[in-house]
């Protein structure tokens, strides 16, 4: 007998939805922890002052000057716990996503409380330096943060429904 999901279906849409987004957050930092990996034993300040270069950016103006100062101080023990940090990050992500993919309450937790983290340090950055960026972000962000305890919610009550039925026969 084939088991019926507890999610209603439009529920389960916007889980997948946000399952993507979070999917696509774990490769994309993912993608970037290979990127510190393949900075080692390279000159990385080389490699910044090239870019600097190739984006006919003056290497002697502020921004620039302070990628290359950070170049200059990368050490391949850095870009490992770069990679590293990026490669759990990723990990959690990509499981969260998978979580969230199959409908699982775990999963449902995972992103409302690891959205809600964020909220107050979004709230920071708009004061300290406000940017439309930095506000989609946060909207974003807490767009998930809702949606995932509406979800929670509904989950809990169509649980109980069940139990009261399961209860009653």
């Amino acid at each position: 007998m084939p088991r019926k999901p507890l999610l209603k279906k439009p529920l389960l849409d916007g889980m997948r939805a946000v399952a993507l987004f979070e999917a696509a957050k774990g490769l994309l930092v993912l993608g970037a922890g290979l990127g510190f990996l393949g900075l080692l034993h390279r000159d990385v300040e080389e490699l910044a002052e090239r870019l600097v270069h190739f984006s006919h950016l003056n290497p002697a103006s502020k921004y620039p000057r302070i990628f290359i100062d950070a170049a200059a101080n990368v050490t391949d023990t850095r870009l490992l716990m770069l990679a590293a940090g990026a490669g759990a990050y990723a990990i959690v992500r990509l499981a969260e996503a998978y979580g969230l993919w199959k409908g699982k309450t775990w999963a449902e937790w995972l992103a409302l409380v690891g959205g809600g983290l964020y909220v107050p340090v979004e709230i920071y950055h708009i004061w300290h330096r406000f940017t439309w960026l930095k506000v989609g972000v946060l909207v974003a962000n807490l767009g998930v943060v809702i949606y995932m305890a509406y979800a929670l919610k509904n989950r809990a009550e169509k649980e109980r429904e069940l139990a009261d039925k399961t209860a009653r026969v």
